[in-house]
Order: C-alpha cells, then structure tokens, then sequence
C-alpha cells in the first residue's frame, strides 16, 4: 500500500516535535505538527486564513479548517503529516464528525480525510525521566532549546524548576496511561503501527527517519537533508530529580 499520509501518535516529551522537524526537513514528508489540539486552533485558523467560529466542531469552520490543514500539513510534497497526543484523538474525531454529522469510528474519518495512513507510535521507556521532563518544562515555561542552545518554545516567564515528587507521581501516571491508550487504540483495529521509542529514536535519528520514508514510499537517501533543530533539555538536575524519586519510592 502506497501511503497519503502518517499520523504520530505520541506523549508529551517523547521526542515528537524533533520527529516533526525532521521529516518536514526532508522535502519529502509533507509539514507534521498538532494540527488537532484544541487549544491551538485559533492559531492555526487565523494563521491559515480561516474565519474563527464561534465554536468548534461547527461544520462550516471544520471543512474549512481541513482543507487548510490537509495543504499546510502536506507542504506541496505530496504526503500530509500530522501529531497528534492520546487526548487530542477524541477531539480530532468530535471534529471531523461534524463536518458530515454522524458518528464514525476515528480511524475511518482520519481515512476518509488523509487517505491512506502510516500510523507512528511514538513512545518512552522511561517513563520517570519523560516526567520529570514535563514537570520542569511545566515550571520553568521553557519547552524547547533550538540546535545552538537558544530558547527555541517558552510559555512562561523564567522560573527555577523545584522538585515536586506529587507532580512527577501524576504526571507519571499519565503518561503510562496515554501510552497504553494508544496500544489499546491499535490492538483493537488491528492496526500494526511503525514503532519508535525515544531512546532509540534520539540515539540514531537517521536510521529511524530512513525507516519512515521507506515504509512511505519516499526515497530514503532524503534523510540527507535532515535538519536537527532542537536541543535536549535534561541536565544533572533532572537526573537527581530522578534518583531521589526511586529513593523515596522504593519499598
């Protein structure tokens, strides 16, 4: 099967937004990003040109939001790419079911919408260091570095991180929950995913991005042109954090 499109199905701090960046950077693997997340959609609508609605999932505004989406999203390469975080997939589906009015399971409106897709299961072993990542990006405001070390993504002023055992117990807890909704999302329709993890994603970028543009249909010898734009964030303190955690845990 010849893929339209591919959908990354992921948690936050799994790696997803340096996945994004490069396989926009190929050329050949359309423009992903969180196309689907409510609280951003007025961005987006308003960057793309799109009359704001009064709410969403208002069928007038959500055809529009599509077609603008489907073009941004594949960047004139031919392949559509899209992110989207286990609780964005029940607002992905509220949304496209209302521009035809009835209700369909998720994956049917994605291929109606995208065509053909590759599904991406995005995911992090460790589980302790993806939410300590989270509880720090929370606090400081500082989500991404770019590749030189500057501040590339902050929605807060500056702020020190403070370890918070509460907080990274939650988030914790979460992210184990989200990522074994997405294994439940796939199990039950008997959808085999291409599977990458965090770890080993990050330790061989090229060979991972070879991956998908093989399983696309693309010519792999496009992750040549691949483009690290983001820098890792974890430090010694995010380490400490971690191992005073299992000291405090333990038992």
């Amino acid at each position: 099967m010849r893929f339209a499109s591919y959908i990354i199905c992921a948690t936050p701090r799994s790696g997803s937004t340096l996945l994004c960046d490069l396989l926009a950077s190929t050329g050949v693997a359309g423009k992903p990003h969180s196309y689907y997340r409510n609280e951003d959609a007025s961005h987006w609508a308003e960057l793309w040109g799109v009359p704001r609605p009064h709410r969403l999932d208002d069928p007038v505004f959500e055809k529009a939001y599509l077609g603008a989406m489907i073009r941004e999203g594949t960047a004139g390469t031919g392949t559509f790419g899209l992110r989207i975080m286990w609780p964005s997939i029940a607002d992905a589906s509220k949304r496209l079911d209302a521009i035809e009015g009835n209700h369909v399971d998720v994956t049917i409106r994605l291929a109606r919408a995208f065509g053909p897709t590759l599904y991406i299961h995005l995911s992090r072993q460790d589980k302790l260091a993806q939410a300590i990542s989270l509880v720090r990006a929370e606090q400081s405001g500082l989500w991404h570095l770019a590749a030189d070390g500057t501040e590339r993504e902050r929605t807060a002023p500056s702020q020190t991180p403070t370890y918070d055992a509460g907080r990274i117990a939650e988030l914790l807890e979460e992210l184990q929950s989200d990522d074994a909704a997405w294994t439940d999302f796939f199990s039950t329709r008997g959808i085999a995913p291409l599977r990458l993890t965090y770890e080993t994603f990050t330790a061989a970028p090229e060979k991972a991005l070879t991956e998908i543009l093989s399983a696309l249909g693309q010519d792999p010898k496009a992750c040549e042109r691949m483009l690290v734009q983001t820098a890792k964030l974890a430090n010694a303190d995010s380490l400490e954090w971690a191992d005073r955690y299992r000291l405090e845990t333990r038992g």
